[in-house]
């Protein structure tokens, strides 16, 4: 009786890990997603491309939501914890520092 009781509590440990894992990796896999779209949305919005292409337009979605955050606060709808309005706003004014910035040089090398 003993082993069946030891036998359910680690079965429903590993169980809890195994779910708490799936849905961390899916909620995390979610969130790099939106801001990817976030990020991607920017980009179209303002002249010029991002450096990455979608590598850049997530890390733009991710910073950009967290500065834009800090800025403005948590307005407008949320998606897996990004809040939409900041991230879009952040996101954009990462995509013209970025364009500034880099297509600045690029186009001096021409």
């Amino acid at each position: 009786m003993a082993y069946l009781l030891i036998g359910l509590l680690i079965l429903a440990i590993v169980l809890g890990a195994v779910t708490w894992l799936t849905f961390t990796l899916v909620g995390f896999l979610l969130t790099l997603l939106v801001a990817g779209v976030v990020g991607w949305a920017a980009d179209a919005v303002v002249p010029g491309k991002l450096p990455g292409g979608w590598i850049g337009a997530v890390l733009a979605g991710i910073v950009g939501g967290f500065i834009g955050t800090l800025a403005l606060g948590k307005i407008g709808p949320t998606v897996f914890d990004i809040n939409l309005i900041p991230a879009f706003i952040g996101s954009a004014a990462i995509a013209v520092v970025a364009e500034l910035a880099i297509g600045s040089r690029s186009r001096a090398v021409r």
